[in-house]
């Protein structure tokens, strides 16, 4: 099978496309001027739900139709949607806020439309675990973006096992209502002392972060009312043993004998190296790497 290469763009010009453009998440000045301009130019918007979108439509005085497209229709609503691509209409995909397909609706729609050979146009624009991240102070990259964890209980124990000893930064969303639930579980798996931040009504005009450790989260969420859709970035593990690498295995002499044979070490820098790498001080190594010359007729090495 030849690796395929699509020029959405061009082909946009002479065919049907789908946009994927996202729609703010609070605040509606963070819509973009080039999205504004794609929802007034296309045929038709799918959207997740025609209601709230039309709010924005009337914002920014957009009259292009729209069509539901959701998480409950999505089978019914694919093969209609792409006919209408494969008859050169424009459609353009948003969700209700952010990205299309994270966390929300349209990632089954890219699918069939790209194996339709219709391009597929993706806009830039707001997103609430990005937005929450680069602002939680906590270490924004590398990260694990995770979205909404496993519903069933025996799935998200698992789920949240394995994300525990994660060493990358893990971001969540969780509703109001489950927010307390989840709290507990994240401490029961991850340890109260890990560090975390409540993310709420981002570029809204009561926009939240709440900074602390999980048990200090949980106090506060039992303590307070849970309003407002929540965005959690949580540390990753900083206590997860690295695995051993292979010359860490071998005795401290034959580590240094290791790096002059093969990197060209001076024995000295050599036995300052291995010290540094197995967390021990110089005079150890010292010791032993010249034990093993003593054994072996005391040959000078320098």
């Amino acid at each position: 099978m030849a690796f395929e290469k699509m020029s959405s763009f061009q082909q946009a010009e002479t065919k049907g496309a789908l946009y994927l453009v996202p729609t703010p998440i609070g605040n509606l000045e963070d819509m973009t001027i080039r999205a504004v301009k794609v929802l007034q130019e296309v045929d038709l918007i799918a959207a997740e739900d025609t209601r709230n979108t039309q709010k924005l439509l009337n914002h920014f005085e957009i009259k292009t139709p729209q069509i539901s497209f959701h998480e409950h229709n999505t089978q019914e609503r694919i093969p209609i949607l792409l006919r209408k691509l494969q008859d050169g209409q424009k459609i353009a995909q948003v969700s209700d806020a952010g990205m299309p397909s994270i966390s929300d609706p349209g990632h089954e729609l890219v699918v069939a439309s790209l194996a339709q050979k219709i391009p597929v146009i993706p806009l830039p624009g707001p997103n609430a675990g990005l937005t929450a991240l680069i602002a939680s102070g906590i270490a924004p990259q590398p990260f694990l973006f995770v979205g909404f964890l496993a519903r069933k209980k025996k799935e998200k124990e698992a789920q949240l096992e394995a994300l525990s000893k994660k060493t990358e930064t893990v971001i969540l969303y969780e509703a109001p209502h489950r927010l307390k639930k989840t709290l507990k579980a994240l401490a029961a798996s991850f340890g109260g002392k890990r560090q975390i931040v409540l993310c709420r009504e981002l570029t809204k005009k009561f926009e939240e972060f709440l900074r602390g450790t999980l048990d200090e989260a949980l106090a506060w969420a039992e303590s307070e009312q849970i309003r407002g859709e929540f965005c959690l970035i949580i540390a990753g593990n900083q206590q997860v043993q690295q695995p051993a690498s292979p010359e860490s295995i071998l005795p401290l002499a034959d580590q240094v004998e290791l790096l002059i044979a093969t990197q060209g070490y001076k024995p000295n820098e050599a036995i300052k190296t291995v010290a540094k790498k197995n967390g021990l001080k110089r005079q150890s190594v010292y010791n032993s790497f010249h034990h093993i010359e003593a054994e072996q007729g005391g040959q000078a090495r320098d």
